[in-house]
């Protein structure tokens, strides 16, 4: 790619070997309504997370007793929209024939359109103000972009329909990468929890029901307060000025980026001080942790956490076979025995720290059997986390250069 600046109708970035002016055009002039009709295709639906997708391949159930008659034919290459999305970027350049509701627009083009560089054109946040701008309606609701009202809006796009190509494969090749890495995300998500739910004993038994090979003892039930102790450890010395909180998702993280202020007090000094490796438990419930949330230090070398968290560390065991034990719902039933009644308090358990180390946890009596749970599960967030950070990597990429390659 050849960077461009300072020009009128040039983006900032292009493809080498591009230099000519952008021109400007009516969507008219290149797009005219179609209005064929037709019942004995597949079904196709819009969306603005998706674009142009089967109807088939959606979570929605299509209602098999509706009339089909009055459906339009989309060709590939057809560029579709809800007329009353359109300003929340629900249009798209299709890549399959099929039809589409009464209710979409087809729009065809013509013989100067590449449709795959229209499909992010179209999507530009200044063509959307323009789409709401020109709707009609008297609210968001309730407003239409008709055809014509469409074809009045102006853009910009390259005179070259090599380069409309280079920019659509682009990014076509882009949204490939990041729908790969989604998948690989949510298929790792889906194993981890499948695997959390087999590889735990649960309903009271002692014998989980995935297990590595040469473990057949049964788990044993230990007091918490058996395999770890409590830290009251204070920051009376300003030894952190890191404010920590507890995310359900993310662990223990620096409060003022997770919430992007300090909730905190400035001063610390009667905070707990806890150091790498040591566990601290969040009593606030929420939908992802109603009965809170248990967690391991270990992206800081050390962090203040608020005197209402219990905060302990690990005596004897394997500590990533506890961290991933505190993932599952097996600790649940134990700390809801020990919840006061009245419990909740704004959201916050009423549970007393002494309380707390007597809650009974269900671990393995081998230590190399935890340790081999342990480090199963922390292969998997490393995966899991690797592909999170890939797919914001990419979108990231995606936003910047939607930006920087278009007029």
């Amino acid at each position: 790619m050849a960077e461009q600046h300072g020009k009128t109708l040039v983006p900032e970035i292009r493809f080498s070997g591009f230099t000519d002016p952008w021109e400007q055009r009516k969507l008219g002039e290149l797009f005219e309504e179609s209005d064929e009709r037709a019942s004995d295709r597949e079904i196709l639906s819009v969306s603005v997370a998706n674009g142009i997708y089967p109807a088939s391949e959606s979570d929605r159930e299509t209602n098999p007793g509706a009339s089909l008659a009055n459906y339009k034919i989309v060709h590939f290459g057809d560029v579709v929209y809800n007329s009353m999305r359109m300003w929340q970027g629900a249009v798209d350049a299709s890549r399959h024939d099929g039809i589409v509701s009464p209710a979409y627009v087809v729009a065809r083009p013509n013989s100067e359109v590449y449709a795959r560089f229209f499909a992010r054109l179209l999507r530009q946040p200044m063509l959307l103000k323009q789409y709401q701008q020109v709707s009609q309606g008297n609210s968001k609701d309730t407003q239409v972009l008709k055809f014509d009202d469409f074809a009045s809006i102006g853009i910009s796009m390259p005179a070259s329909e090599n380069e409309q190509c280079q920019i659509g494969a682009f990014f076509d090749r882009l949204d490939s990468l990041i729908t790969l890495h989604q998948r690989k995300y949510d298929k790792l998500c889906v194993l981890k929890k499948s695997m959390l739910d087999k590889m735990f004993p649960k309903g009271g038994s002692l014998y989980p029901e995935i297990r590595f090979s040469g473990f057949t003892d049964p788990w044993e039930q230990r007091k918490l307060g058996e395999v770890a102790r409590r830290v009251t450890r204070k920051n009376e010395n300003g030894d952190s000025d890191l404010p920590l909180t507890i995310s359900a998702q993310y662990g223990l993280v620096d409060q003022r980026t997770f919430f992007n202020s300090q909730v905190a007090s400035k001063d610390m000094s009667g905070y707990f001080l806890l150091h790498r490796g040591e566990f601290a438990y969040n009593k606030s419930t929420s939908a992802d942790s109603p009965w809170g949330a248990i967690k391991r230090l270990e992206k800081y070398d050390m962090g203040c956490v608020s005197t209402l968290y219990i905060c302990f560390e690990l005596l004897s065991g394997d500590p990533d076979f506890l961290v991933t034990y505190y993932e599952t719902d097996r600790w649940y039933k134990a700390v809801q025995l020990i919840a006061a009644e009245g419990a909740r308090n704004h959201g916050l358990l009423n549970i007393a720290p002494d309380d707390f180390f007597e809650t009974q946890i269900c671990i393995p009596k081998r230590i190399d059997e935890q340790c081999r749970i342990g480090a199963v599960f922390n292969r998997l967030d490393s995966l899991i986390t690797l592909h999170q950070r890939k797919l914001e990597l990419l979108r990231n990429i995606k936003k910047s250069m939607l930006d920087k390659m278009f007029v």
